[in-house]
């Protein structure tokens, strides 16, 4: 049972990708950083990218990374099918409320793929308390401030919101949306399985300092 199984995955500081903000550096060069500074679970994001494009991205990220995290593709569950055949080390998706039902997610992708689910509304937390057992493995619950990086965002819900979805989820929750280091502590203390960050690790001129920062707040 490797480590980022769905029975031992724990999500921790989260990265989820930027391909605008990561700059010249690119993708793969920050992913790699942000893993040597101790990120454990990176989502590879690419909103406007080719299949094609995605999928090679995919590829250099599992090469680079290798077993040191877990790896999610976000939306594009042929993208993360067709990197897994390829032999690339991925481990899971990650799908929000207008992507395809989580449902019918859990049958394409199968029993050992970890699948992480967008929920920010009580409604969302109700409809998840229907879902078929261990359909999903962990919810991402937000946005605690506003964020630039996601357009059309829900309201923010704050420290004091994501605490009170994650004390009634009935799953793991990873706190989403505009999340930064002084918010770490106080997350953590409301019960929050690992904390979603973008724009501070992408756009920062070192991703590595700043991801060692993340993780030892985490580890606090």
């Amino acid at each position: 049972m490797t480590e980022f199984s769905r029975e031992t995955f724990t999500p921790g500081v989260y990265l989820v990708t930027d391909t605008a903000l990561c700059g010249s550096r690119g993708v793969v060069e920050t992913v790699r950083a942000a893993v040597a500074g101790g990120v454990r679970t990176v989502q590879i994001r690419e909103k406007d990218a080719s299949a094609a494009d995605f999928y090679q991205l995919v590829l250099r990220i599992s090469e680079a990374v290798g077993d040191l995290a877990a790896i999610l593709i976000n939306d594009r569950i042929d993208v993360f099918l067709a990197a897994r055949a390829a032999g690339a080390r991925v481990h899971g998706v990650h799908v929000g409320q207008s992507d395809l039902p989580v449902t019918a997610v859990r049958m394409i992708v199968g029993d050992d793929a970890i699948i992480g689910l967008t929920a920010n509304t009580v409604d969302h937390f109700r409809q998840v308390a229907l879902l078929p057992d261990r359909t999903v493995d962990y919810l991402g619950a937000g946005v605690i401030r506003a964020t630039a990086t996601k357009v059309n965002h829900p309201t923010p819900i704050g420290v004091d919101g994501f605490a009170g979805f994650a004390a009634v989820a009935g799953l793991p929750c990873v706190a989403i949306g505009g999340v930064l280091l002084d918010d770490v502590g106080e997350l953590r203390r409301a019960r929050a399985a690992g904390v979603a960050v973008v724009s501070a690790i992408c756009a920062a001129a070192d991703p590595k300092r700043v991801a060692e920062d993340f993780v030892e707040e985490w580890n606090r």
